[in-house]
């Protein structure tokens, strides 16, 4: 990634270039790798994120562009067209191996067209997530080379270090052009091989944009639309319209219809049963149950359509012991099919609601999550009213834990709270 340097812009302006970075980069890197093979990949990253740099220069000095993504764009065909003219072998390589109607002779262009995004876009996904690498560092490099994430936002998500996260995408990185992959759309034998890591990858992308780990700030919105706008790309393809990737849109959906009421006006968190119902999204509601109907082909379940069932039926507010039922029912089949230690905290508050709060507090503490803060600030609730003392100490250990401004209001507020209830 490029280094930014903000010293002409204003606030607004700051925020500019980010936000195009997170949009376009992946896509003008799809374009060049599917250009130039994924043996230059190194070379695509260069001129793109010499385009960025050329637009905090600029763009500092003479102001932001009437289209700024355009701008980007031409001066990325012609970083490119110059990088190939300064370099007559790699030319005649392409004139040579070029999946497009170039021929020599004639001048090699760039095209950012949205169909050639949205096919390199798609065969480029599909190359990274090759069987010739791990599993892990499929997701890894994806994440870094198709959807522009650091090293430590990487990390944040594999709850590893970034410097694991470096060696894990470099080693990727030459697996691939050890062997001698060639970009191509995909097959339907690729897709059955690596549409799961493919769709793990999005996944990945926007949970850390759901709750972000990496940054001061709880949600970041532009990870989740980005995650959210490449699912799509899948369901605009026949071959990849499968149940799994209706299933993941429908989750994807059912979360983001209640991100305006997630945050309050200063930024703090609004816990679930305190949200504004009004705030919701009704239209990703309904996009959501439509994609999750759509799911519903076939007969293998996954992981995607179960938490697409909880999130389902937290679109709705009533507190029915019908609603808790199901959602814990959900939890059990999910924890089945797949073990995880966040759903199985996230399943204790439905257990809260069904079969009471000491059956909950027994099922939670058997978790032993000792270095979550969710997990003494679940149990600080469930204790609330039945050993407020054990609730102020799971809150006050869950205040230590907490990296982020928004969590450490919203226990610093719950600990008042309970403080004022116990007449301290």
């Amino acid at each position: 990634m490029p280094l930014y340097f903000y010293g002409g812009f204003s606030m607004k302006e700051q925020e500019l270039i980010p936000n195009l970075f997170r949009t376009e980069y992946q896509k003008m890197i799809s374009v060049l790798i599917y250009l130039f093979g994924i043996e230059h990949m190194e070379i695509a990253e260069d001129i793109v994120s010499d385009t960025f740099l050329s637009a905090t220069e600029v763009w500092g000095s003479k102001g932001i562009p009437e289209n700024p993504t355009g701008w980007l764009y031409t001066v990325a065909k012609n970083k490119t067209r110059n990088y190939i003219k300064r370099n007559q072998i790699f030319e005649q390589k392409l004139v040579n191996e070029l999946k497009t109607s170039a021929v020599a002779g004639e001048e090699i262009e760039l095209d950012l067209s949205v169909k050639n995004i949205t096919d390199s876009q798609l065969a480029m996904i599909f190359t990274v997530c090759n069987p010739a690498i791990s599993s892990d560092s499929q997701v890894a490099l994806a994440l870094n080379l198709l959807c522009g994430f650091g090293f430590q936002e990487i990390a944040d998500a594999f709850l590893t270090n970034k410097e694991v996260v470096y060696k894990r995408v470099n080693r990727a990185k030459e697996k691939l052009k050890e062997a001698g992959i060639r970009i191509e759309q995909p097959t339907l034998v690729q897709i059955d091989d690596r549409l799961e890591n493919v769709l793990k990858t999005l996944y990945l992308l926007y949970s850390e944009g759901y709750y972000s780990t990496s940054q001061n700030i709880t949600l970041r919105k532009d990870f989740c639309e980005e995650a959210m706008r490449l699912v799509y790309l899948l369901l605009g393809n026949d071959k990849t319209n499968t149940p799994e990737a209706n299933a993941l849109l429908a989750l994807m959906c059912f979360h983001s219809s209640r991100f305006d009421a997630r945050l309050n006006e200063t930024g703090e968190t609004v816990l679930y049963q305190d949200q504004d119902e009004n705030l919701w999204d009704k239209e990703l509601i309904a996009a959501g149950t439509h994609f999750l109907n759509q799911a519903s082909r076939g007969n293998h379940l996954s992981k995607y359509h179960l938490e697409a069932g909880i999130a389902y039926w937290h679109t709705h507010k009533t507190d029915s012991v019908e609603k808790w039922q199901n959602i814990l029912q959900l939890f059990d089949q999910l924890l089945a099919l797949e073990y995880s230690p966040i759903a199985a905290l996230n399943r204790i508050f439905a257990i809260s609601k069904v079969e009471g709060k000491e059956k909950a507090i027994k099922e939670a503490e058997t978790l032993n999550l000792t270095d979550n803060v969710f997990y003494y600030s679940l149990l600080g609730n469930l204790y609330t009213d039945i050993n407020n003392r054990k609730a102020l100490k799971n809150y006050e250990t869950a205040l230590k834990l907490a990296t982020s401004k928004p969590d450490q209001q919203m226990m610093n507020k719950n600990i008042e709270l309970l403080k004022s209830k116990m007449g301290n």
